[in-house]
């Protein structure tokens, strides 16, 4: 049989592995979502929550990219199909589907639907250029990343008008 941990035994693990990676000095700061099928790096200061995607409501007269609005612990947020909102296709919708819960220190209620979640990333040590005024990053892999300005996203004139 496998080994179990209970969940004192796992919360101890996180916080020796949390204690140790901020002893180390290296903090980890940047979540890897695909949207699009592209790779994108969101700062996790950015980030309240990440969520599968929730029941919603629609909202009539609204742009193709705007899903409708969520129920979250009594909160509501906008939903945003990433994917749509960037090159006018869509989200795969499938279970693999997540919400990214823009945080409460930019005073807007919106979730971003990314395609996926691919984890922590470290961009601090990988090769970047800079390609039509954006910086690209390159991985150990040659994978190509970029990084979503959350806040860049929030201040555009076409992101802040839903209405058709």
């Amino acid at each position: 049989m496998s080994k179990r941990l209970n969940l004192r035994e796992f919360q101890q693990n996180l916080l020796d592995r949390m204690q140790q990676a901020d002893s180390s000095g290296a903090r980890v700061s940047t979540l890897g979502v695909q949207i699009a099928g592209k790779n994108w790096l969101v700062d996790m200061r950015d980030v309240s929550e990440v969520l599968p995607l929730p029941a919603m409501t629609a909202v009539p007269h609204t742009k193709p990219w705007f899903l409708g609005v969520a129920n979250v612990r009594g909160n509501l947020y906008g939903v945003i199909d990433m994917a749509a909102y960037a090159q006018g296709g869509g989200a795969s919708g499938d279970v693999n589907n997540r919400v990214l819960l823009v945080a409460e220190r930019h005073a807007f209620n919106a979730a971003l639907l990314v395609d996926r979640v691919l984890g922590l990333r470290d961009a601090q040590s990988w090769r970047q250029n800079e390609v039509e005024g954006q910086v690209e990053y390159q991985d150990e892999q040659d994978i190509l990343w970029r990084k979503l300005d959350v806040q860049g996203l929030l201040e555009q004139p076409e992101f802040l008008q839903i209405g058709v």
